[in-house]
């Protein structure tokens, strides 16, 4: 296959990653109700984010609400607050770099060195934010399952996991396959662009041949003398 074709697809696993960052740190369906045992009024759900919590009610009318304090949140919420705008900002530059390195590009003057560096340094950044999106939502998907199995928490504070968590792990595929391919296209063109000089053997066959040659018309000189 083309190694255009394949950065090529390696940028749109990027870009996908970079929007569904975007839309996993924003979106407030990181925990969900869970409708189990007494819990069983369906024509109201709690949704709790990263950054706020909507209240909504027979799918009409939703309540967003800040929250008060950083303080108040548990562990896994503060740390995927600090991890995916990390991993927003590391992704979009990502993104912006392996633009820049792409063979397609003419920002680096065509230096095919400096081009698979800018490749392999875009690659790592997409597998870092890429691990970055999947430790909150991995974190936040077994905190939800460990209170819903445990028998001492309330039926009313267990929570399922929303539609936000399912978006992460695609997401950070995503990023990481993106970020695979760019490093695998790097190392490809390395061995593209490698030449190897010409064997000795062809080289002296064509100098052995030339002296024979000049040789064979001195003696054809000196016999008419």
């Amino acid at each position: 296959m083309d190694i255009g074709a394949v950065q090529i697809a390696g940028l749109a696993l990027g870009c996908i990653g970079v929007i569904g960052t975007c839309a996993v740190t924003g979106m407030p369906q990181w925990k969900v109700t869970a409708f189990i045992e007494n819990n069983i009024v369906v024509f109201e759900s709690l949704w709790e984010g990263l950054w706020m919590n909507c209240f909504r009610q027979a799918n009409i009318r939703m309540q967003c609400k800040m929250y008060d304090s950083l303080l108040a949140l548990t562990p896994d919420l503060q740390a995927g607050r600090a991890l995916m705008c990390i991993a927003v900002i590391l992704s979009f530059l990502a993104f912006l770099v392996a633009i820049i390195g792409m063979k397609c590009t003419n920002c680096s003057e065509d230096n095919e060195k400096s081009k698979r560096l800018i490749l392999l340094v875009a690659g790592i950044c997409f597998i870092l934010s890429g691990i970055l999106v999947l430790i909150p939502v991995c974190w936040t998907a077994n905190q939800i399952i460990r209170d819903f199995y445990n028998p001492l928490v309330n039926a009313a504070q267990k929570r399922e996991l929303g539609e936000a968590l399912y978006i992460g792990w695609a997401t950070a595929f995503c990023l990481v396959a993106g970020g695979g391919i760019f490093c695998c296209s790097c190392c490809s063109t390395t061995r593209k662009y490698t030449y190897s000089l010409p064997p000795k053997s062809a080289a002296s066959h064509v100098t052995r041949g030339a002296v024979s040659r000049k040789t064979s018309s001195l003696y054809s000189k000196s016999q008419y003398v």
